[in-house]
């Protein structure tokens, strides 16, 4: 059988567009999803040179960080759970960042591999002597060391009680004086 030679119908201008715009998008993604290889493969080589510094953590200390690369819409390095390291808007920036109570705050950056080692290193550092001393400041009192005797004396009832009577006057009055002001 022969097809019916019906003429083809003219693509729309919104067909057209609709098409240009599908292309365009698909090229869009294939860009971010590059950029985002990109971002991940500065991220594993900032990794690598982090080897020999983490190596170097003391055993009893090396709990507190979790240094990971983590996939993701940004990909990220993270030096422990709350500090990391992500590209910044150019893509060739590394940003070590330090999430806090009052928000994030960025404690380096640079666009070589060698300064943020640094940095990263100094952090680490710092984290380790202050668990160092948050570990020295909570040691149990040695049984051989004699106790000091501390004498806890106890305030006088005048003490207490009279600040207690001081206050409730002082208030009995003030409502007298309101009361008195607000009838007129």
């Amino acid at each position: 059988m022969e097809e019916s030679a019906q003429p083809k119908p003219a693509e729309t201008p919104l067909k057209d567009a609709m098409r240009a715009a599908r292309i365009e998008a698909a090229e869009r993604s294939a860009v971010i999803v590059e950029l985002r290889d990109a971002e991940a493969a500065r991220l594993e080589i900032l990794n690598e040179t982090l080897d020999q510094v983490f190596k170097d953590i003391p055993a009893e200390h090396a709990d507190i960080f979790d240094r990971g690369l983590s996939q993701g819409s940004q990909p990220r390095l993270w030096i422990d759970m709350i500090t990391h390291v992500a590209m910044g808007r150019d893509k060739r920036t590394y940003r070590l960042l330090h999430d806090t109570a009052n928000g994030r705050r960025v404690l380096a950056e640079s666009g070589e591999t060698e300064p943020m080692r640094d940095a990263i290193t100094r952090y680490i550092a710092r984290r380790l002597v202050a668990r160092e001393q948050a570990i020295a400041a909570t040691e149990p009192v040695k049984i051989d060391e004699p106790l000091k005797h501390v004498v806890i004396t106890k305030p006088s009832r005048v003490k207490v009680v009279f600040p207690f009577v001081l206050g409730m006057v002082v208030g009995a009055i003030a409502l007298f004086m309101l009361g008195v002001y607000l009838t007129r």
